[in-house]
């Protein structure tokens, strides 16, 4: 990152307070005073009283950038899809890995950067680097630098990275440019997902997803690979600056300038985050929805009615947001079942019937390795609870359920109730209403039941 730290020849990267004393105009400068300010007005006793200002508005705004740089570091952002170490090939592997469980893929390889993969290898020949498989010999692998040169534009990879646009092949043998890396697997290959991982703070990478047989990604699936690509390069960016953050924090000598050109770039990436942890949140959902062939935007509508119920309560904003949250992800355990389970037409058989009951804690280890979203799982793990203490999975009673496990309960039952499936005709409104209402104080908290009434009569 490169700042403008010089005003009139004079670099702001010196002792701070020695330019302020040597010449008023830099002290006039230090504090956005602007030019209607003349050299003569300054006197002494200002000056002095600017020196301190200045010195406190450096540390206001060293505090100010420590503050968001400890709510925003490696921890809280790249943990995205499970980071639980350090190496960095257990932090790449261990998204390969998830990836290939959520989709039911057989192979994910992660290619960054020499820039970003400096650390893996660091006198690669190549402009992209395995830096992370699924493959359990995944380590040594990396450690033979396997990787594309950007060059070689016809690879799918390579082309990928360079436009910026997701390459897929149903079957990647029919492509004459195809030149399968053996150490991979890729001789076996049929379909091949390619996603880059560039956006507006970077270019950093390319995911690629693999299966051995002719076989669709759903769109839904595509459309999470590559908001998750984005929210990646945007946390890898994000941890850049967290890093040039602390060096400036450390140095005495940082100006003002300096400092506050730093604040506006975390706060902004910061905001990029926030949105794009959103639309993984509800890329997700729509994942699960469509694994387990639910209505369209069934898991939405049940965030939305949790939400309004939440807001019909006058509940704080931050518990409303995570209601809403986990509203969207709480059926996200079945986005790690088989496909087959929800195709079958026949009797599931009690294997069957054993992973769908306990989606909610498949649910909840996966949330627990979405670092941004674990204020979410208490809401997710005890939303079958119910209020005479009859539920699962621990058997909570009355108020000892948590109040957003309790709002999203009565939210999924209305949803469900009131929309189409397989096997039944949805119900009208008022007999949702009635049936919920007759199992208030049995099965849903009564306050919560009221508060629907309000919203749906």
């Amino acid at each position: 990152m490169t700042f403008d730290t010089t005003i009139g020849g004079k670099s702001l990267k010196e002792n701070p307070e020695n330019i302020i004393n040597n010449d008023p105009l830099e002290a006039i400068f230090a504090l956005n005073m602007g030019d209607f300010l003349t050299e003569h007005l300054i006197s002494d006793d200002l000056l002095s009283k600017i020196n301190t200002s200045v010195h406190d508005k450096i540390s206001r705004m060293k505090n100010q950038i420590q503050e968001l740089i400890s709510i925003y570091s490696l921890d809280k952002t790249l943990t995205l899809l499970g980071f639980n170490s350090e190496e960095d090939f257990i932090i790449y592997n261990s998204i390969a890995k998830t990836i290939t469980q959520m989709l039911e893929i057989d192979a994910c390889h992660i290619f960054l950067t020499n820039e970003y993969a400096k650390t893996l290898n660091r006198n690669s020949k190549y402009d992209l680097i395995l830096a992370g498989s699924s493959f359990d010999n995944s380590q040594e692998l990396i450690s033979k630098t396997i990787g594309y040169n950007l060059y070689n534009e016809d690879n799918p990879a390579v082309e990928a990275f360079l436009k910026g646009e997701s390459v897929y092949f149903k079957n990647i043998q029919d492509n004459k440019n195809w030149n399968p890396n053996p150490d991979l697997k890729e001789n076996e290959v049929k379909t091949y997902l390619a996603v880059p991982m560039v956006n507006n703070s970077g270019e950093v990478g390319v995911l690629c997803l693999e299966n051995y047989e002719e076989k669709d990604i759903l769109p839904e699936y595509v459309n999470l690979i590559e908001i998750t690509a984005r929210l990646f390069v945007t946390s890898m960016n994000l941890q850049k600056l967290v890093e040039e953050a602390e060096q400036v924090i450390n140095d005495e000598n940082a100006s003002p300038i300096e400092l506050r050109h730093l604040r506006t770039e975390l706060t902004a990436i910061i905001g990029d985050i926030g949105d794009e942890q959103q639309m993984f949140v509800e890329s997700l959902a729509t994942a699960v929805d469509a694994k387990g062939q639910y209505e369209k935007a069934h898991s939405q509508k049940v965030a939305e009615l949790a939400r309004e119920i939440a807001e019909y309560l006058k509940l704080n904003e931050k518990t409303i947001d995570l209601i809403y949250y986990a509203g969207l992800l709480q059926n996200i355990g079945k986005i790690t079942l088989p496909e087959e389970i929800f195709n079958k037409k026949e009797k599931l058989s009690k294997e069957d019937w054993e992973k769908l009951q306990n989606h909610p804690n498949v649910g909840v280890n996966l949330l627990m390795k979405i670092n941004f979203l674990s204020e979410v799982i208490p809401y997710i793990h005890y939303h079958r609870e119910r209020w005479n203490g009859e539920g699962e999975p621990e058997g909570l009673s009355g108020i000892s359920i948590p109040l957003g496990s309790r709002i999203i309960a009565v939210a999924d039952a209305y949803q469900a109730m009131t929309s189409a499936r397989p096997y039944r005709e949805p119900i009208s409104n008022e007999a949702a209403l009635k049936i919920l209402q007759e199992e208030a104080g049995i099965k849903w908290d009564p306050v919560i039941i009221d508060a629907l009434i309000e919203l749906k009569q």
